[in-house]
């Protein structure tokens, strides 16, 4: 691939978020990972004069539940692609009354509450052993990138707050989400937690643009909350997300890569390369290969 078709830019969409249409040039891309396949083949496009790789998070037509997302294969792929920044966009319910529907939240944490997904969460293991830092999640940044695209689509954007990603399927009982709350958290998703942990361990750029569709249970006019009501703020705010996202890609196309996200690995790495099993070597290859000495 040569430099002027390089893909730096990776867009996963969430739940609504199967497209981007202003893509131009587009082709269809398949990439098989040590870990699989991912959710989807990736759409493969320019923006804003940009390559850019879409992900369906759910696969299109929404095939995915949030714990069966091959969360590993979603993040190596782009890494076998050669991104350097992912932007995720993903349908959130607010756990807090500021955070009303229709919303934007640039979050700054993650707090883990899934129970599932062990082997998804990270790349290591099988004679491997790394411990990247993870205290601030969230590529600063891109939350800047975020933040900015925000203003100029005009949404109402909230920057920082804690996601909570839960397992799922099922949704929060109130008894949850009041403890949820309790605990100080903004928001409430299925699934960015994971992609954060494997695009720090892929030394890939990373924030989540959280699309508020709903209050979650705790609400007490929750239950005068229609499904209907639901999907509709779910598509108006998959259309202001496609606006986000295309004045993000402009940004971070501009924007001097200046963080430490490209360096995550230089000291995570615990295991001495000598002892590095081959097997693993191998399938590590795409993210670990400039360590190997």
């Amino acid at each position: 691939m040569s430099a002027s078709s390089a893909i730096r830019v990776g867009i996963i969409g969430g739940s609504g978020l199967y497209q981007m249409p202003e893509l131009t040039g587009v082709e269809e891309v398949k990439v098989d990972t040590p870990f699989g396949p991912p959710s989807d083949s990736f759409v493969v496009g320019t923006l804003e004069g940009e390559r850019v790789a879409f992900l369906p998070r759910h696969g299109r037509g929404h095939r995915l539940t949030p714990t069966e997302v091959p969360f590993r294969a979603n993040i190596y792929a782009m890494k076998l692609l050669g991104v350097e920044s992912i932007l995720s966009a993903s349908a959130v319910g607010s756990l807090q009354e500021k955070y009303a529907p229709l919303d934007m939240v640039i979050p700054d944490q993650f707090f883990d509450r899934t129970r599932g997904r062990v082997k998804e969460s990270t790349f290591f293991g099988e004679g491997i052993v790394a411990h990247v830092s993870f205290a601030h999640p969230v590529c600063a940044r891109l939350g800047v990138v975020l933040e900015e695209s925000c203003r100029v689509a005009d949404v109402k954007a909230h920057r920082g707050g804690t996601y909570l990603c839960m397992e799922g399927p099922a949704f929060s009982t109130v008894a949850e989400s009041n403890v949820y709350r309790s605990w100080g958290m903004d928001i409430i998703g299925m699934t960015n937690l994971q992609e954060a942990k494997l695009a720090r361990e892929a030394e890939i750029c990373y924030a989540t643009l959280a699309l508020v569709t709903d209050y979650d249970c705790w609400h007490p006019g929750h239950d005068a909350v229609s499904v209907e009501t639901v999907v509709e703020y779910l598509n108006k705010n998959v259309r202001n997300a496609q606006i986000i996202l295309r004045e993000a890609v402009k940004r971070v196309k501009t924007a001097d890569r200046d963080c430490k996200c490209g360096s995550a690995l230089r000291h995570a790495i615990f295991t001495a390369p000598d002892l590095w099993p081959e097997a693993t070597t191998k399938k590590l290859d795409a993210i670990i290969k400039k360590y190997q000495t």
